[in-house]
């Protein structure tokens, strides 16, 4: 069983691509993730780089940025190549089935409003997951502001 959960914080904003034969997206960034705290001992993390592939990495792209606090659902892929001087370079990711945000979406390293090409991003997401299928809202709406009388809850 090859099977990875992860929760940390992007060190930068992620970085989307697209595969040059069918247009794919797919979506880098590396995620600091602290390590168990020893008395007595600096704290440490380990800096691990995530891939997300389609609907999800875009959708990554858009809301996450370096700061922001993420779970991770994933598999470990190893790999190699060569370097320029020659030399064999390995590599291991974690292949995210599942991006799941944490934490709120400003004061904690939420994309600004400027995307960069003087446009406006869209409203922060407060938390949610966003992995498994191709259905993703266009917009998000706040547990905590979603007031329901006793009579509407069905238990």
């Amino acid at each position: 069983m090859n099977s990875v959960i992860l929760i940390g914080r992007l060190t930068r904003d992620p970085e989307l691509s697209y595969t040059p034969n069918n247009q794919t997206a797919v979506t880098r960034f590396t995620l600091a993730v602290d390590r168990p705290v020893v008395q007595g001992r600096e704290r440490q993390a380990d800096f691990i780089r995530i891939t997300v592939w389609g609907k999800q990495a875009e959708t990554c792209e858009r809301y996450l940025s370096k700061g922001r606090q993420v779970a991770v659902m994933g598999r470990i892929q190893t790999g190699s190549y060569k370097n320029r001087e020659g030399v064999t370079v390995y590599t291991t990711d974690v292949v995210a089935d599942r991006v799941e945000f944490l934490g709120g979406g400003n004061g904690e390293g939420g994309r600004s409003q400027n995307n960069g090409f003087g446009g406006q991003k869209d409203a922060q997401p407060q938390g949610g997951s966003f992995g498994f299928g191709n259905d993703y809202p266009d917009s998000f709406q706040d547990v905590d502001s979603f007031q329901a009388a006793e009579d509407d809850i069905p238990f």
